[in-house]
């Protein structure tokens, strides 16, 4: 059985500088924490909660030590807390994800309403919609912004992780919503990267493995894409998930993983598929 592995699969710039920020504050001491998950791996969470490194869902239920923001953003809010309390930050804020931030707080600044292109429930999202100082709207796609009302003027940015495709059909309702309108391009290119490549991939082999957490968006997305093209596809955290039924009858089996998945994952994952065809 021949296994293929994507170029691109794994951490993506943001993770990858984040985990490595979180590691370097662990390895200091002291009280060190995350708000909400720093990325989302679970086994990568484990790990440094195995280093000391608490995960908390509020702030208020820290008075001291180090905080580390983790790399899908917080809420406006939440820093200044963490500025008043006097708290030692470590702002591991992927830049694309603070680019859109950004962006949300200037737009709203100058008057105009906004409108995310994401999930409403993602942390990243709920990070971005909180710069917001007027108006903001948070829509899935096309269909959801063809509700929107009418306004004069509509400024639109994109969860990182977004697909070009559903950015576009976003802003094509919104050309029909308002006067004036200004599109930030603020999706990640590793997140299309991953994905054309997953597509291509898919179409070669005869089973897809798609490593990452179930909590990560764009790892979710990936096994979508793949599934669209190849049925045989299977999402997993660890490569004990792995079901060798899953491998009867594959000649060729391709492996793509998402942007919040560490190289060890992959590799646990990579070793057991060729176990399983050696056992065969």
């Amino acid at each position: 059985m021949e296994i293929i592995l994507a170029k691109q699969a794994g951490f993506c710039f943001g993770v990858k500088r984040a985990t490595q920020m979180a590691f370097e504050a662990a390895g200091k001491g002291g009280k060190t924490f995350t708000l909400g998950p720093i990325i989302h791996s679970p086994q990568v969470v484990q790990k440094l909660e195995e280093m000391g490194v608490r995960v908390i869902r509020d702030i208020s239920e820290q008075e001291n030590g180090t905080i580390i923001i983790r790399s899908h953003g917080v809420a406006a809010d939440e820093v200044e807390e963490a500025v008043r309390k006097a708290l030692d930050i470590v702002d591991a804020t992927c830049p694309f994800v603070k680019k859109a931030q950004e962006h949300v707080q200037s737009l709203s600044q100058a008057g105009y309403e906004v409108v995310v292109v994401g999930d409403a429930d993602h942390p990243e999202v709920q990070g971005i919609v909180s710069y917001a100082q007027g108006k903001v709207y948070v829509v899935a796609s096309g269909e959801e912004a063809a509700r929107l009302p009418r306004m004069a003027k509509i400024g639109v940015v994109a969860q990182t992780t977004q697909s070009f495709e559903n950015l576009k059909n976003v802003v094509l309702e919104c050309l029909t919503k308002g006067g004036e309108i200004r599109v930030f391009h603020t999706i990640c290119d590793a997140t299309a990267v991953r994905q054309e490549e997953a597509k291509a991939l898919a179409k070669q082999v005869d089973c897809m493995i798609v490593i990452g957490g179930y909590n990560s968006a764009n790892t979710k997305r990936l096994a979508e894409v793949c599934t669209e093209l190849q049925p045989k596809t299977h999402h997993i955290e660890t490569a004990q998930q792995l079901a060798p039924a899953w491998f009867e009858g594959v000649g060729k089996v391709g492996v793509t993983a998402g942007a919040s998945t560490p190289k060890w994952l992959i590799d646990e994952v990579m070793e057991r598929i060729a176990e399983i065809d050696k056992n065969y």
